[in-house]
């Protein structure tokens, strides 16, 4: 089990630890960042892959530690690499970048509780797919794992206006998606 240290201890302390071997500290920015990258990693992979990238961005992360100039900027630079991981996903599987949809084409069968619930969060999520990759990636972050507006600042290490700006316009083209019955109606 590891211990994870509290919130008062900063990224850029957990960063300057893990440069140092700490494993304690590397599992900590695991803890406050593995929800970064597996919205990062959903709007641009089918979601069956999210899972197994997400490892594959830390374990490629952590050996690269030490060549981190500026402890302040770890988030930028992990969103980074899971950004070329998702680059490298489609190079190794010879798929399309844009063939993200391995949800359901059909309706349940049943009238499952959870079943109709995981249907229309697969249409929200196709349709947020269609955006541009700064607004998908923000909503994602919003919308999926629930990340303020300040918090994907501060973990992307885009400015609150930027994050401010691709939320507001993304909403905006997400509803004109879903008014529209999922077709796009957007232009890139």
């Amino acid at each position: 089990m590891i211990a994870v240290p509290p919130l008062a201890v900063t990224d850029a302390e957990l960063v300057r630890t893990a440069q140092r071997g700490d494993r304690n500290a590397f599992g900590a920015l695991y803890e406050r960042y593995a929800g970064m990258v597996h919205g990062i990693l959903l709007g641009r992979v089918p979601a069956s892959a999210v899972e197994d990238l997400v490892q594959d961005v830390f374990l490629k992360a952590m050996p690269r530690i030490t060549s981190l100039r500026d402890p302040d900027h770890f988030g930028g630079w992990l969103a980074a690499i899971a950004r070329n991981r998702a680059v490298d996903y489609f190079r190794e599987s010879n798929a399309a970048p844009g063939h993200l949809e391995d949800a359901p084409q059909e309706e349940p069968k049943s009238a499952e509780a959870g079943g109709v619930e995981k249907t229309e969060a697969d249409f929200v999520l196709a349709a947020i797919r269609q955006l541009p990759e700064a607004y998908r990636e923000t909503l994602i972050l919003r919308l999926v794992e629930g990340m303020t507006g300040p918090e994907i600042a501060l973990r992307t290490g885009l400015t609150h206006g930027s994050v401010r700006v691709n939320l507001h316009r993304g909403m905006q083209q997400l509803r004109q998606i879903l008014e529209g019955g999922g077709k796009s109606a957007v232009k890139r």
